[in-house]
């Protein structure tokens, strides 16, 4: 078993179970949420850190997963006070390419190492260990990263130095913000034409037109119960870090006034694809 000690900060839908598949190797793991009662079930095989500081003194290989540019700057402000010199953090929370070379940058130059690593995947592959992670960063630091990676995904790419992360992260979340949009639109269209909502979507996924994002979200759309796998108000974070960063398309717009206007209605929280419920009100089709 590697030595190493390993830190996760950050234990919301989709960092509790990657921090827990870490505890489920075997790994020596300390963690911290800023909310406490997240840590709680850690308590028993991880050592359950009161601060963003404690976790540094006991970890050699950080993992931050965390929801916005400001809450990652808030944690790496603490962070960067320490003496953090050979350690590797690995930061797999998706935000703005400025936020995260800044970060970078300045974690690089007190010595320590930093990897990007946002994920594809919504919290059934982050419990399944089944993600797909986009890396970012040195050849020798994703080699360090390797064995606790592949605890937390299938798939692990390397697709550069840092920042290719955060850049492959926010296309595909381009392309899903476009997919969703369109299957809620689809759906609607179905019902309004007297197709059961059920076989259209057996039809969807048993085409050329399914994949792996349709068929997750198929329950949602027949049961009409929106619970969050992914909220709407971090897909629309996602579209407006894209459009920033240059997604500066014929659909950009489109998608920014409906995912907007859906989380000024109110389903910001509610899973991405409840989008549906703002599309189907007056007006909006």
């Amino acid at each position: 078993m590697n030595k190493e000690r390993l830190g996760f900060i950050g234990l919301g839908n989709m960092g509790h179970p990657m921090a827990k598949n870490l505890e489920k190797a075997g790994f020596q793991l300390s963690v911290y949420n800023r909310t406490p009662e997240k840590a709680e079930d850690f308590r028993e095989n991880s050592i359950v850190c009161t601060s963003v500081s404690d976790v540094i003194t006991n970890s050699d290989v950080i993992f931050t997963m965390l929801t916005n540019d400001e809450a990652l700057r808030e944690v790496f402000e603490e962070i960067l006070s320490r003496d953090i010199s050979g350690k590797l953090f690995v930061d797999m929370s998706t935000v703005s390419p400025e936020a995260s070379s800044e970060i970078s940058g300045a974690v690089i130059i007190k010595e320590a190492s930093f990897i990007d690593a946002p994920v594809a995947g919504s919290t059934k592959p982050a419990a399944e260990g089944t993600l797909i992670i986009m890396a970012g960063g040195k050849d020798s630091d994703l080699h360090r990263a390797l064995p606790y990676l592949e605890k937390l995904g299938k798939e692990i790419r390397h697709l550069g130095g840092n920042g290719k992360g955060i850049a492959a992260k926010l296309s595909v979340n381009y392309f899903i913000s476009c997919l969703y949009q369109g299957l809620a639109e689809t759906i609607l269209f179905s019902d309004k034409l007297g197709i059961d909502r059920k076989e259209m979507l057996d039809i969807i996924n048993e085409s050329a037109s399914g994949s792996g994002a349709t068929k997750v979200k198929t329950p949602l759309l027949i049961n009409e119960n929106y619970d969050p796998a992914f909220a709407l108000d971090l897909m629309l974070k996602d579209i407006l870090l894209a459009k920033n960063a240059g997604a500066e398309f014929p659909l950009s717009e489109t998608l920014i006034r409906t995912y907007q206007g859906a989380q000024d209605a109110g389903y910001g929280k509610d899973d991405v694809i409840g989008i549906i419920q703002y599309l189907k009100e007056p007006g909006k089709k």
